[in-house]
C-alpha cells in the first residue's frame, strides 16, 4: 500500500515539480510510513482537480476516483540508476508495476467508483482537464478489453530499439510527462494519460554517422585494384570520478545521481559497446577504476590495455586498447612530460604512444600493410599556461617522430587522439595541422586562445626564445637531438688535447665579422702572451655558442608529420560550430583526432595548410553537436551521457599493397 502511494504521489508531482526536485525528495520518502501525508496529498490532488471542474462535474468525496498509472511511470526512483543491461533482460520493471497497480485497485471502494465513472464520462473524449500549478492532463474514453490487453506492461518494442529511452526519461528536465505512454488502467476507471512532454534525451543528443567513402574525392583516390584494411578509432574522456568529487561547483546543473559512478560505468560501457572501435584512447580513466573494473571488462570485449597513469598525486591517466584481433604490438612507449627544474615541464600530464601492426584477414598472404602509430594524451588545462601546453606537444611529437620513422626517413601512418585542452583555430591547433609556429613575443595565454580571453589584462606573460633548454635534447623541429642526428659513418673522433693544438691558429685568432661586440669580452685581440691565451681561445668558443643559440632563437618550431583533424569544426547544416565539452555550460572543442595526410601545394597567400588522403583514408565520423543542442539536454554530463565530454569517433581505411 506504502508503494501504491508513493508512486501515485511521484506521478502527481511529476507534473508539476522539475525532474531536479523530484527525485531528492522520493529518494528520501520512500520507504518510511507516511499515511497522515500520503491521504493529505490524495485529498489536495483531488481538491486542486475539481476545482478546475464545472460544479456539476466536481468530486464529491476522497477516494471516488480511482487513477490510472501507466507502467512507464510505475518503476519508481530505482528505474533511474538501473542498468541498462538489466533493463533489457530483467522483468522485475513489469512486475512491480503489476504489484503495486493491484494494490491500488484496493484503494477505491466499488460503490465510489460507479460514481466516479459516471460522472468523468460525460466528459468528451480527449478533453484536457486543468490542475493547479500542473501540466495539463488528458481524459481519455474507457478502452475495451483487448485495447486493455494490448497497452499492458511495458513496449518491449522502445526497450529492444533503445533501452535508454525509458530509463532516462524520469531525470528529463521538462515539466510535464512523456506523450503517449502505454496505459494500464484499473478495472472499471477512467485512465488518465499524460500530455505530450518535451523530445527525450535520446532525440535530442542523436548523432549521425557521416560516410564519407562516397565523396568523389576518396573514391578517386582509391582505385578498384586496391584493398583497404578498415578500422574505428574513438577518443573519449570519460570524466574521472575523483575529478567528480573534487569539483562539483562545476556539475551544479547535475542530479547527483547521475554523477553516481555506479550510474556512469554501465552507461559509458554501453556507449563503447555500441559503437564498438577497434581502437580506443581514453583520457581522465581513474587508476583503480581501471585495473578493477574497465580493463576486465575490455579484456573480455577482445582488447589488449595498456594504461600510463599522471605523475605526481593525480589518480587518473590516459588508456589505449586495440583489439588483438585486429592488430598485434611492435612497441609502446609512454611519455611523461614532468621534467624536474624545468619551469616549462613542472606538470603530470602523460601520454602514450603505441605502434601497431595490422593482421590481415586470411587469404592475404601476399599482401603487406603499413604498420600504425597511435598516440593518446591529456595536455594542461590552465588556459594561462599556453607554454607549458606547446612544450608538452612538442615532446609527444619527439616520442612520435622517434617511433614513427622508419629507416628511410619517412613515417608509417599516424593517428593522435587527446584532449588538448586548446581551441580550434588557436595557435597550438596551428601547430599540430600546419607544422610551424612563430611563438617569440606570443601571450602565453594566446596559445590555447578560446578558453579564455586575458587580453584587457596590462601585463601578459610573454613566450621568449627559446622555449625550452637545450638540456632537453629536443630541437625545435620536434626530434630528439639523439635522433635527428645520427652519427656517419666513417667519422673521426678527436681528443681534446689534439684539437688544443689548434688554438692558436690563424682560423682560431681569428675575430669572426659577425661576431657581437661586446666591452672587454669579443673585443680581445688574440696576442702569444700566455697570460692572454685563455682570452684568445674565447674568441672562437664564444662565437660558436653564438651561432648555435642563434638557430634555437628563432622563435619557430616545426614538425614533419602532417597531420589533419578528422572533424571540420564547425556543422554547416545549422551554422554553428560544433563542441565537445561544455565546461559551465559553454561549448567549446577540446578533443581531436589527428591523422596521416598528404599535403596540397597552397595557392598564392594561403596560409593554411592543405592535405589530401595518402596511404590512410578517413572514411567516416561519427558527427558532432552544437552548442544550442547540449543547452536542450541541460547540458554535459546528462542521464544520457555520463561524461562531461563527447566521444570522438572515425573510420579509416589502410591500404593493403602487393609483396
Amino acid at each position: 500500500m506504502t508503494d501504491g502511494f508513493f508512486t501515485c504521489r511521484k506521478n502527481v508531482l511529476l507534473a508539476k515539480s522539475p525532474s531536479t526536485q523530484i527525485e531528492g525528495v522520493f529518494a528520501a520518502s520512500k520507504g518510511r510510513s507516511v499515511s497522515e501525508e500520503q491521504e493529505a496529498l490524495l485529498q489536495q490532488w483531488l481538491e486542486e482537480g475539481a476545482g478546475n471542474l464545472p460544479a456539476s462535474e466536481s468530486v464529491p468525496a476522497l477516494g471516488k476516483v480511482s487513477v490510472t498509472l501507466t507502467s512507464d511511470w510505475l518503476e519508481g526512483s530505482e528505474l533511474l540508476m538501473t542498468s541498462l543491461r538489466e533493463l533489457n533482460s530483467s522483468p522485475e520493471a513489469t512486475l512491480c508495476a503489476d504489484q503495486q497497480l493491484s494494490e491500488l485497485n484496493t484503494l477505491a471502494s466499488s460503490e465510489l467508483q460507479d460514481h466516479a465513472v459516471a460522472e468523468w464520462a460525460r466528459l468528451p473524449a480527449e478533453e484536457t482537464v486543468t490542475v493547479a500549478s500542473s501540466a495539463p492532463w488528458a481524459a481519455v474514453v474507457p478502452q475495451t478489453d483487448q485495447q486493455i490487453a494490448g497497452c499492458a506492461g511495458i513496449n518491449a518494442e522502445v526497450l529492444n530499439d533503445d533501452p535508454a529511452v525509458l530509463a532516462w526519461s524520469l531525470a528529463c528536465d521538462a515539466e510535464t510527462v512523456p506523450a503517449e505512454l502505454p496505459a494500464q488502467p484499473i478495472q472499471d476507471a477512467v485512465p488518465f494519460c499524460p500530455a505530450p512532454t518535451e523530445v527525450p534525451y535520446h532525440e535530442i543528443l542523436w548523432r549521425d554517422w557521416e560516410d564519407l567513402s562516397v565523396q568523389p574525392c576518396v573514391l578517386e583516390q582509391v582505385s578498384k585494384n586496391t584493398s583497404l584494411f578498415e578500422f574505428r578509432v574513438m577518443s573519449y574522456n570519460i570524466l574521472a570520478q575523483d575529478l567528480v568529487e573534487q569539483g562539483l561547483d562545476l556539475y551544479v546543473h547535475c542530479h547527483p545521481d547521475i554523477l553516481n559512478w555506479n550510474y556512469r560505468l554501465p552507461n559509458l560501457l554501453q556507449e563503447i559497446q555500441h559503437w564498438d572501435p577497434d581502437v580506443l584512447c581514453l583520457q581522465e580513466v581513474q587508476e583503480n577504476h581501471y585495473w578493477e573494473q574497465l580493463e576486465p571488462t575490455f579484456k573480455e570485449m577482445g582488447f589488449a590495455c595498456f594504461y600510463k597513469r599522471r605523475t605526481g598525486v593525480k589518480t587518473d591517466g590516459c588508456a589505449v586498447c586495440y583489439k588483438h584481433s585486429r592488430f598485434q604490438l611492435i612497441s609502446l612507449s609512454p611519455v611523461e612530460y614532468f621534467r624536474p627544474g624545468l619551469d616549462i615541464l613542472n606538470r603530470d600530464n602523460v601520454g602514450l604512444v603505441l605502434l601497431l601492426q595490422p593482421v590481415l584477414p586470411e587469404g592475404l598472404d601476399l599482401k603487406a600493410i603499413s604498420p600504425l602509430c597511435v598516440a593518446n594524451t591529456h595536455v594542461l588545462f590552465n588556459p594561462r599556461r599556453g607554454d607549458i601546453k606547446l612544450a608538452q606537444v612538442a615532446l609527444l611529437l619527439a616520442e612520435i617522430d622517434k617511433i614513427a620513422r622508419t629507416t628511410e626517413g619517412s613515417y608509417y601512418p599516424v593517428i593522435l587522439c587527446g584532449d588538448l585542452n586548446s581551441v580550434p583555430d588557436s595557435p597550438l591547433y596551428k601547430f599540430i595541422r600546419n607544422g610551424e609556429l612563430s611563438y617569440h613575443g606570443m601571450p602565453a595565454w594566446k596559445v590555447v586562445s578560446g578558453q579564455e580571453d586575458f587580453s584587457q589584462q596590462l601585463y601578459s606573460r610573454k613566450l621568449l626564445a627559446p622555449l625550452w633548454p637545450s638540456s632537453l635534447g629536443i630541437t625545435d623541429n620536434c626530434q630528439y637531438v639523439t635522433w635527428c642526428q645520427p652519427k656517419k659513418p666513417g667519422r673521426h673522433e678527436y681528443s681534446r688535447d689534439f684539437l688544443l693544438q689548434f688554438r692558436f691558429c690563424d682560423v682560431a685568432c681569428e675575430r669572426p665579422p659577425h661576431l657581437v661586440l661586446l666591452e672587454g669580452v669579443t673585443d680581445v685581440k688574440a696576442v702569444a702572451s700566455a697570460r692572454e691565451h685563455s682570452a684568445v681561445t674565447a674568441v672562437p668558443k664564444r662565437h660558436h655558442s653564438l651561432s648555435f643559440l642563434g638557430k634555437r632563437c628563432s622563435g619557430v618550431i616545426q614538425h614533419g608529420l602532417n597531420l589533419t583533424s578528422v572533424y571540420s569544426h564547425f556543422l554547416p547544416q545549422r551554422g554553428r560550430p560544433e563542441v565537445t565539452t561544455m565546461p559551465m555550460g559553454l561549448g567549446a572543442t577540446v578533443d581531436y583526432i589527428f591523422y596521416s595526410a598528404e599535403p596540397v601545394e597552397n595557392r598564392a597567400g594561403e596560409c593554411r595548410r592543405l592535405y589530401k588522403d595518402g596511404a590512410l583514408k578517413l572514411l567516416g565520423r561519427l558527427s558532432l553537436l552544437s552548442e544550442d543542442v547540449l543547452l536542450m539536454a541541460n547540458g554535459l554530463p546528462n542521464p544520457f551521457c555520463s561524461s562531461d565530454h563527447l566521444c570522438l569517433l572515425a573510420s579509416f581505411g589502410l591500404e593493403i599493397s602487393s609483396l
